[in-house]
């Protein structure tokens, strides 16, 4: 189904083309002024200069080839030479009949589906989510669900962190604390134990106190280095004790994540990509990319329009120690191998910008990918508390995400009990799916790029540009329409035609709703969720004013209350629609 602004931007260009000028002029766009008209064409004022005419002259010829069309029920030329453009309620009313009959809300599928990974989440194992990974992860979600809500193939891919010091340093810590442990005994012949020997509570005390006991004791480092080696090296105590933090720790990312109603295809790990690196770097080596400096191997990406210092990729330190770079070539020539992506989505802090620029150039320059694979770094900025630095526990330490999305469902929990009385459980279950759209919508709302304040207060208010806002309009378009089964004794059929807007708050309804289809284009083309939360805030806006503004059940003609009870289905399903594509879901009540 074609945009509604493409349909009268196709008007617009044809009067152009018959006028005799070039029918790119006819462009139409929203208007930037909505107290005069709904769109405008600017287009005769970029013509005069090529046709060496007045711009209103221009104008005044096309408005007058347009002034018997029904699609307009107004198109006036306005000096000095813009087209303003107010389109009918017949028109307008057949494209939501139009919407509300076709699949997706007109939201057509791609001809051509991509291919496409989105790395997204990347914590490491042995250590608890905190607030740092919360954008990493809802982001990546929402830009996922987006990406296959138009048709193309998506695999999303935690990537987790498990193959550097952290692992020799745990595995050294744990050998100092247990040493009588089965792992460390060399001569042990038989089946290691099936049950960690640790929980996921020890696993993480023991990391930051090994890495903290490591920076003043360098011969703890440095056997934590050791460890590091033989473990992957394929020492059998060793790989054991591996397998068991990582089972440990993937479990509980599991139940977090699920927390967060975010999921992934795939629970890759850094080591997944090892076997793939010996390779690699003997390719790189011998067709002349690599080079040696300063004993160190390392592939020069520095182009000539560069206008900052761009240092070269490095492949091995001078020791043959593997590094991050390593790690994600080796990671590019896996995903090549399993998917043939058309495109890979990295969903990370805005401030590795420099390090993925360097290591996409590399993947490129190299042939290790194509060059027709799109390679997106999508970086975003940091969730800050009141203070404007990055967000923390009273007592000044990072918050694990746990902890900030309880904060958040107790805050909920409160305002719902205060409000009204219901069953504690109820009360419970509606405040987790009301903290979760505060959460993501609070974050998503923003530009991807953006820092921005965490505000719990904000964030969980039923009024205003929130989530919980956007689930109270449903909810209410619920209620309505629940009432309206209630009194009619009648199920809501889906072939009740939409009659043309009878009103300005009508219009303004009908307006919004048309303006899924380009939201959902332009926020795939964008990676943007962003597009999507500020088009249903507007649509939720228009749908409260269109509330308050007429009394839909009690409407005495039997046609019109129909019909309005089909637009207010289609908003309902639209916003359902939309906040799926965020990552929450609304509850029955609120």
């Amino acid at each position: 189904m074609k945009k509604i602004i493409d349909l009268i931007s196709n008007e617009i260009k044809e009067a152009f083309d018959k006028c005799g000028y070039d029918k790119e002029y006819g462009m139409v766009t929203l208007s930037n002024r909505p107290d005069l008209c709904q769109y405008q064409c600017n287009g005769a004022l970029a013509a005069a200069k090529a046709y060496k005419k007045a711009p209103i002259v221009i104008a005044n010829e096309v408005v007058d080839i347009l002034s018997e069309s029904n699609t307009f029920k107004d198109i006036l030329a306005i000096m000095p030479g813009f087209i303003n453009i107010t389109i009918s309620e017949e028109f307008l009313g057949n494209y939501i009949n139009e919407m509300k009959t076709a699949d997706y809300f007109g939201c057509e599928k791609t001809v051509s589906p991509k291919t496409i990974v989105i790395d997204y989440g990347g914590p490491n194992v042995a250590k608890p989510l905190h607030v740092g990974h919360l954008r990493s992860a809802i982001i990546g979600e929402s830009v996922k669900r987006i990406a296959r809500f138009l048709g193309h193939n998506v695999i999303g891919d935690v990537h987790l962190g498990d193959w550097g010091l952290q692992m020799g340093l745990i595995i050294t810590e744990l050998k100092k604390r247990k040493p009588e442990l089965v792992y460390f005994d060399e001569s042990f012949e038989g089946e290691y134990p099936a049950e960690a020997p640790f929980t996921i509570s020890e696993l993480e005390e023991i990391y930051p106190a090994a890495n903290e006991y490591s920076k003043s004791h360098p011969e703890y480092k440095e056997e934590a280095k050791n460890a590091t080696f033989l473990l992957q090296n394929g020492n059998k105590g060793y790989v054991a004790l591996w397998n068991h933090i990582l089972n440990v720790s993937i479990t509980d990312l599991k139940k977090n994540y699920e927390n967060l109603n975010v999921e992934f295809d795939l629970w890759k790990k850094e080591s997944d990509a090892q076997e793939y690196i010996p390779d690699m770097v003997e390719y790189l080596k011998e067709s002349g990319h690599a080079r040696i400096s300063e004993g160190a191997l390392v592939v020069d990406v520095k182009e000539e329009t560069d206008t900052k210092e761009m240092p070269p990729c490095m492949i091995l330190k001078s020791d043959g120690a593997t590094l991050y770079n390593t790690t994600d070539l080796a990671t590019m020539v896996e995903r090549k191998k399993l998917f043939q992506p058309d495109g890979i989505i990295y969903v990370v802090d805005k401030r590795q910008e420099l390090y993925f620029t360097q290591v996409f150039r590399c993947a490129k320059k190299t042939g290790l990918l194509d060059t027709e694979v799109d390679l997106t770094f999508l970086g975003f900025g940091t969730m800050n508390g009141k203070d404007g630095k990055p967000f923390k526990t009273r007592d000044g330490g990072v918050m694990r995400l746990e902890n900030l999305i309880s904060l958040v469902n107790e805050e909920v929990y409160k305002m719902i009990m205060s409000n009204r009385e219901m069953p504690e459980e109820e009360a419970k279950d509606i405040a987790k799916k009301v903290a979760l759209a505060a959460i993501k919508y609070g974050d998503l709302s923003n530009q991807v790029s953006k820092d921005y304040i965490f505000d719990i207060e904000r964030f969980t208010s039923f009024e205003g540009n929130t989530g919980p806002y956007i689930l109270y309009t449903i909810v209410r378009i619920k209620s309505i329409l629940n009432k309206y089964k209630e009194i009619t004794g009648k199920e809501i059929k889906e072939d009740i035609k939409i009659m043309p807007p009878s009103s300005e708050s009508e219009t303004a309804l009908m307006l919004e709703i048309s303006k899924l289809n380009e939201t959902i284009y332009n926020a795939f083309a964008e990676n943007a969720p962003n597009r999507v939360c500020q088009y249903i805030y507007d649509l939720a806006n228009a749908f409260n004013k269109f509330y308050h503004g007429n009394k839909i059940i009690s409407e005495e003609n039997p046609e019109r209350r129909d019909s309005w009870i089909s637009l207010i289905t289609l908003a309902y399903g639209i916003l359902n629609t939309c906040i799926e594509l965020l990552g929450f879901e609304a509850p029955e009540r609120m």
